[in-house]
């Protein structure tokens, strides 16, 4: 059976939140749809930028349908990420422009591209698939194996799917896949009124 691993939040939020996580067991048996594939784009489409700019373009590359083109963005990855990626299905890479269309630098471009790619991600659980983002790529290889251009950044990669047992993975991963969820507590992410003073939220109820 798939691992659920719910976060052990400190006060209630939405559980399309706490159901949420980076799982690495896929099933290479079950296909994304094409429906779901379009779903997961309109919700990237729909994220919220800065002045409406959309500065997120995404590559994406499902097994099912293009195998060599697949196999190309999984040579990009890291080792540590290859060790599980195999039996993912589908594959995005999120890129974000450095600039605005006038020409001037965009200092929000990557951090709209991340609401977009996060978007897509709330929609996967929702849809009832996993999605695990990864910094772990080469980004020169990625620029040159897809022809990205020179003003857009290459930010993450993405392996959707539909999560299956921890079984499927070694030794090393499953250990990994097992571990406990963890954050920091609130009250040393969020500040009240100047830097280092805590928000006191702990206790908050909705």
């Amino acid at each position: 059976m798939p691992l659920q691993k719910n976060a052990s939040t400190s006060v209630p939020i939405h559980d399309l939140l706490t159901r949420r996580w980076s799982t690495r067991a896929f099933d290479a048996g079950k296909p994304v749809s094409s429906a779901q594939i379009a779903a997961l784009a309109e919700a990237a489409r729909w994220a919220p930028s800065c002045n409406n700019g959309q500065p997120w373009r995404f590559l994406m590359w499902n097994k099912s349908s293009d195998e060599a083109a697949w196999s190309k963005a999984f040579e990009c990855l890291s080792a540590g990420n290859q060790a599980w990626v195999g039996n993912v299905p589908l594959l995005f890479l999120s890129c974000a422009a450095s600039n605005w269309p006038d020409g001037k630098p965009n200092r929000y471009g990557a951090h709209d591209s991340g609401m977009a790619l996060f978007s897509l991600m709330l929609q996967a659980t929702a849809l009832g698939l996993a999605a695990h983002a990864m910094a772990g790529f080469n980004n020169d290889k990625a620029r040159e194996a897809f022809a990205i251009p020179a003003d857009f950044t290459p930010q993450a990669m993405l392996a959707v799917g539909y999560q299956a047992a921890p079984d499927v993975l070694t030794d090393a991963v499953k250990e990994k896949e097992l571990a406990p969820r963890v954050r920091r507590p609130l009250e040393e992410t969020f500040f009240a009124g100047r830097w280092g003073r805590s928000a006191e939220l702990g206790s908050v109820s909705v």
